[in-house]
């Protein structure tokens, strides 16, 4: 396949890459070359201003990746195929459902274009959800740009009978569930310094919160599990399938209001990594403290890898803090390969509006990193602490989540912390709607109990 453009930009090149790995598992060919174009015996695309023949698919281009720099865009959506697009342009009219730049359009939503422009920062700081254009036009809860390309694959069928074939059946990879899992507060009790414990417990009896007194008193004494110790529940959990979990582990130097994990000091924690990094794939966990002072990037990199004996190339921001372009940049240059932080800490859905992993665009420097993204659609702390929902409504959030990327052959990554997963009674029936996706999703039945 070889699309053919007047010009050849480094953000066009980028979302020909992109989509073509989606559509037939190689980047496009791209060429400036008419006669190339022409004399090519495969799919041609004519992303130009000008059109040539009967016998191509005709992409009329919106103006923004031929546009250097970054500036407010015109962008007024319309409905097309049943779903939101925008940059309309006129295409090709055998193209049904193609009168916007599909090129164009996933590269604003991919690049988080939107996101180097002034906007309003949420109550930490961070990218507000109510700013996005998908949240604005009702397509958060939604992978957009997957199934615009589903419906570009079709149009492409349409265009070239004689080369359906050449296409895979499904657009992307096959469908892919990630289970990954924040261990921010590795235990509720046990193994923090006696003057965290102590004013803890302090507390606890000042507010007559006497069952909760009594419970650390029988931890502590190893006489009850620790509500947030719930590792070999997850490992059982995972044991019957094919899974490959995730773990990413915040390791701060230092507590402070939003770093509230045991010390990697501690014996217990060095356990823990140790164990985990034997069996899964672990990462980084960048403290909140991370954000203030990027050094400890770095620093924290170190520690896990110091711990496990293994490097670490893996990172989740804490809070799901981070800004564009900084911090990306901070983790690329601590060396981090792939990122989980793409998608929101404030609600769930499709912050870049896509169920596929794809390399990050640095807009400022107007080039393609080797910083792989993978999103994230769905967390449970955004359905208990921001949506306010209660477990069965968190179910049905997470299984409409789970459907809408299976639709697209996507890849669904899903977020839960140890805490939410252990006994500790502000998350009861939290670990019972997981016990029970899991066992909805998979096709051997789960050996656990969900007690």
């Amino acid at each position: 396949m070889i699309v053919y453009s007047s010009s050849i930009t480094h953000r066009l090149r980028y979302i020909c890459d992109f989509i073509g790995n989606i559509l037939i598992g190689t980047p496009f060919q791209l060429t400036d070359k008419k006669v190339e174009f022409l004399t090519y015996g495969g799919i041609r695309i004519n992303y130009s201003a000008e059109k040539f023949t009967g016998d191509e698919f005709y992409l009329h281009p919106h103006s923004l990746l031929f546009e250097q720099g970054i500036k407010p865009q015109a962008i007024d959506c319309f409905k097309t195929n049943g779903q939101k697009a925008f940059f309309k342009t006129a295409g090709d009219p055998i193209a049904i459902g193609f009168p916007f730049d599909i090129f164009a359009a996933t590269f604003y939503l991919l690049s988080r274009y939107e996101e180097y422009l002034p906007h309003q920062k949420d109550m930490y700081g961070r990218y507000a959800h109510e700013n996005s254009l998908a949240f604005k036009e009702g397509f958060l809860t939604l992978p957009l740009i997957n199934i615009w390309l589903d419906q570009f694959k079709k149009s492409l069928q349409q265009k070239f009978p004689s080369f359906t074939s050449h296409l895979p059946i499904a657009i992307g990879t096959p469908f892919t569930f990630i289970p990954t899992y924040d261990i921010d507060e590795a235990y509720s009790y046990k193994h923090k310094e006696w003057w965290r414990s102590a004013g803890a417990a302090v507390k606890d009896l000042l507010k007559g919160k006497w069952d909760k007194f009594s419970l650390r008193r029988k931890v502590l004494d190893n006489q009850e599990p620790d509500p947030f110790d719930s590792y070999d529940w997850i490992d059982n959990l995972h044991r019957p399938h094919t899974f490959k979990p995730r773990y990413f582990f915040l390791v701060p130097a230092k507590t402070g209001k939003y770093d509230r994990n045991i010390l990697p000091k501690e014996t217990a924690l060095q356990v823990l990594i140790k164990q985990h990094a034997d069996k899964y794939s672990i990462g980084v966990h960048p403290s909140w403290q991370s954000g203030d002072d990027t050094s400890l990037i770095k620093n924290e990199k170190q520690t896990i890898e110091n711990i496990a004996t293994i490097k670490i190339t893996a990172s989740r921001q804490h809070f799901i803090r981070f800004t564009l372009p900084q911090t990306f940049r901070y983790l690329i240059d601590a060396g981090i390969k792939e990122d989980f932080s793409m998608g929101y800490g404030s609600i769930n859905g499709f912050r870049a509006s896509v169920a596929s992993s794809f390399y990050w665009y640095d807009l400022q420097k107007e080039e393609t990193t080797n910083l792989l993204l993978y999103p994230f659609c769905y967390m449970e702390a955004n359905s208990f602490f921001e949506q306010k929902f209660s477990p069965a409504q968190a179910l049905e959030e997470m299984r409409h989540y789970y459907q809408q990327v299976k639709k697209v052959n996507g890849t669904f990554i899903s977020i839960w912390h140890n805490t939410f997963l252990g006994t500790d009674e502000r998350f009861k029936g939290w670990r019972e709607i997981y016990y029970q996706f899991i066992g909805e999703v998979c096709s051997k039945s789960v050996t656990i109990k969900p007690d």
